[in-house]
């Protein structure tokens, strides 16, 4: 694997991002080696609980969108997401999709998008139970991957958050407000603004909130007690808690979500975002939307 570790040991399947130098930003490659991981830790009996973290300064900055923000209007986020099956390191040929002189085909989109949310669902999914370690920042499409865990256990001072949600994003995996309420989720979508890991304990995203130096000792507490249980018994306690939230219509919201996010890079604001990307830098496009609301930090990974 190129892009994320793997390692087993006292029932415990470890699945950390390993792309640091990007902020583990989302590739097609890093979906494609989580998903088959996942899977495998799924079939190993040695395996009772899965935790997945990051390495380098936070757990994951969403999609890795520079080279596609920063292209010309016309080569758009699809030619550097979208992969052919069986060989997710090469981008698929395919018509243009995000020029505004031209037809817009939402479908291809939907076609690119609804697997990386079939890749994030293989956490919700799996019967191994999920938790996931934030540290440093998870937000935009790490959220995807932090929401669709089981239990989060987030350092007091991270940031996790979704600020696509101002422009030129959508949640394709719809599960803020399972996680938070209706009315949480919609103060968060409406700003697009993050909560610190103290605040998402308070509004119940997470399960716990130490210091960040105390991180990984309660998040190794948790996983070691999860770990003595059968895991015959983790699957169906798993299974009957996710069986609620499915028939409660989340695959209809997904569906709406990821069709969604394509509609959202193609309004009039999404292609004058994605234009001043072109000539000024992803960067400082992301600072110029998140500076009205007084937390425009230059970020590379904010897609």
């Amino acid at each position: 694997m190129k892009t994320l570790t793997y390692a087993v040991a006292d029932r415990v399947g470890r699945i950390t991002l390993d792309r640091p130098a990007r902020g583990n930003g989302l590739t097609p490659l890093l979906l494609h080696e989580l998903q088959a991981t996942v899977e495998q830790a799924d079939l190993d009996p040695a395996v009772h609980v899965i935790v997945l973290a990051g390495n380098g300064k936070g757990f994951c900055g969403g999609y890795d969108l520079v080279e596609a923000a920063e292209g010309e209007v016309g080569v758009g986020v699809e030619n550097s997401q979208f992969s052919t099956p069986g060989s997710p390191t090469e981008p698929a040929t395919i018509a243009r999709n995000h020029d505004p002189s031209r037809a817009w085909d939402p479908m291809v989109d939907h076609a690119m998008m609804s697997r990386n949310v079939r890749a994030f669902m293989s956490l919700f999914n799996t019967t191994t139970p999920v938790v996931c370690k934030v540290h440093g920042f998870c937000v935009a499409g790490g959220t995807d991957l932090a929401l669709c865990s089981d239990l989060l256990v987030i350092a007091a001072d991270a940031k996790i958050g979704y600020p696509p949600a101002r422009v030129w994003g959508s949640p394709t995996t719809a599960l803020w407000a399972q996680r938070i309420g209706a009315q949480r989720a919609k103060r968060l979508l409406f700003t697009g603004d993050c909560l610190s890991g103290s605040e998402a304990l308070e509004w119940g995203l997470a399960i716990e909130a130490p210091p960040a130096a105390d991180l990984n000792a309660r998040t190794e507490a948790l996983v070691e007690r999860i770990a003595r249980m059968p895991r015959n018994q983790l699957a169906m306690m798993k299974l009957l808690i996710n069986q609620q939230t499915a028939s409660q219509g989340l695959p209809a919201t997904q569906l709406i979500g990821t069709l969604f996010d394509g509609i959202a890079r193609h309004t009039p604001e999404g292609y004058a975002f994605q234009q001043r990307a072109a000539e000024a830098g992803f960067r400082t496009a992301v600072a110029e939307r998140d500076e009205p609301f007084g937390d425009a930090e230059a970020s590379t990974f904010k897609g």
